[in-house]
């Protein structure tokens, strides 16, 4: 007997849990701690060796020794006048599409106040240096410079690097054309050509030794790096997570459908495809009650997968653990599910998909209708495609302007409004045996806030 393209998880009947939800739906199974163990000295040695050691690197496992780590801005200018003028028109489309919709994403300032003398601001400050990477692998990722970079941007950030592979392919080691084009229509001058947990780690330590000299600064470090990767780009940014900031420790690329009888299954097998594509770990779920569409979806993968140019990456990954099909009572138990998988992206298509879209809690991103697939969210929908993923969007937002910024209050009050609460707070403080906390503030306004004979009279003359 033939095994099935695309596995079956049959949820009819069943009354499952929170936490047996969590244990029965999809995941790609991930070594982490076998990366650890091949990440830490990589880290180690580009902390120590600097650009030596990315050469090194470079040439283990990329195949290639790049001339110039960082990329000459006279390559990026060639990579763009050399550019189709059909893609050069889509990636404009993609960045004008973006960049509206960061705009409209910075936050707002304000400022509350709580009385007299008393007031609490709120000020939104970006992030000052940002290291931003760039897959290579399988595909080439244009849009992964889009999406890190135009937000950086629209949040104000001064700093912005680009690390992302070098390629075999060219003599100098110049990473993919394309991107460096894409970089040059941004603005981004920083590139590098260095690819992995090497480009994690010179962004998190800096890396000395650059072209022609030894010795000079290649890279300074960043405040914080985004973007992503493989499992050794996001062990490597796990690990270094404490030096600087990330945005996330993404895994592999995940599709979840909730479908009903009305979907289209050849849009269905469609859009599972386009996920399962990007590799053998990427995860493809199908969330539905009904039985029939679901034989239809399987009968359109069938028919569908073995004409595909990356047939085998794709079939690898419809077979493994983190793809199948789930079949549910009706469509509330269908949205627990989808709510306890936490999609990077959930596609919807159902009747009053309106509805449905309201009672997603979790999901990277949210695909409302037949006509909106996710490669649209891929390439220039206007939204970001750097998404959580493995389930993390239970708690994690996908990147955006907010991403680079930081939110830093301003504390302002005045004699007036610090009398006010002077009693307060000092009992409060004694209460949880930090004094000193109260003392603080009885300061301002006793002569002597350790004499406690005096101390009470002391206080009512002063109308605490």
């Amino acid at each position: 007997m033939t095994e099935p393209i695309i596995r079956t998880i049959d949820l009819r009947g069943t009354k499952l849990s929170r936490a047996q939800l969590l244990e029965t739906v999809p995941r790609a199974q991930m070594g982490v701690s076998q990366a650890e163990e091949l990440v830490a000295p990589i880290l180690e040695e580009v902390k120590s060796r600097g650009a030596a050691a990315l050469r090194d690197y470079a040439e283990k496992f990329d195949h290639v020794r790049p001339t110039y780590l960082r990329v000459p801005v006279e390559a990026m200018n060639k990579a763009l006048e050399e550019l189709k003028p059909q893609v050069r028109a889509a990636i404009e489309e993609s960045v004008k599409r973006i960049r509206a919709v960061c705009k409209s994403q910075v936050p707002s300032d304000f400022s509350t106040d709580l009385g007299e003398g008393a007031r609490v601001s709120q000020r939104w400050i970006p992030v000052e240096r940002v290291g931003l990477y760039v897959p290579g692998g399988k595909a080439v990722y244009p849009t992964s410079v889009i999406m890190n970079a135009v937000p950086a941007q629209a949040a104000g950030v001064e700093s912005l690097a680009i690390a992302t592979p070098p390629s075999a392919d060219n003599p100098d080691g110049f990473p993919n054309a394309t991107i460096l084009a894409t970089c040059a229509i941004l603005g981004v001058e920083e590139v590098y050509a260095v690819g992995g947990a090497q480009a994690v780690a010179m962004f998190a330590y800096g890396a000395a030794g650059s072209e022609p000299q030894d010795g000079e600064v290649l890279c300074e470090p960043v405040d914080m790096i985004t973007g992503p990767g493989n499992i050794f780009v996001a062990t490597a940014k796990h690990m270094i997570s404490g030096i600087c900031g990330i945005d996330a420790e993404a895994g592999p690329s995940e599709i979840g459908i909730i479908a009903d009888s009305t979907a289209r299954p050849d849009f269905l097998a469609a859009d599972l495809m386009g996920q399962a594509e990007h590799d053998e770990l990427a995860g493809a779920v199908l969330i539905t009650d009904d039985a029939n569409q679901a034989a239809r979806v399987v009968e359109e993968l069938e028919k569908r997968v073995p004409r595909t140019k990356n047939r085998d990456r794709m079939t690898a990954a419809l077979h493994g653990t983190q793809s199948a099909i789930v079949l549910t009572d009706n469509l509330d138990m269908s949205i627990d599910v989808a709510n306890a998988y936490a999609a990077e992206h959930l596609e919807i298509h159902t009747v009053h998909a309106d509805d449905v879209v309201k009672r997603i809690r979790n999901a990277g991103a949210i695909f409302r209708g037949p006509y909106s697939p996710v490669p649209l969210g891929d390439y220039m929908s206007g939204s970001n495609h750097v998404l959580p993923t493995g389930g993390t969007a239970r708690f994690q937002s996908g990147l955006g302007v907010h991403t680079f910024m930081k939110a830093v209050e301003v504390i302002e009050y005045d004699e007036v409004g610090l009398k006010d609460l002077a009693r307060k707070v000092n009992d409060f403080a004694v209460s949880e045996d930090l004094p000193a906390h109260g003392e603080c503030v009885l300061t301002r306004f006793v002569s002597d806030p350790y004499d406690k004979e005096t101390l009470a009279q002391q206080e009512d003359q002063a109308g605490l």
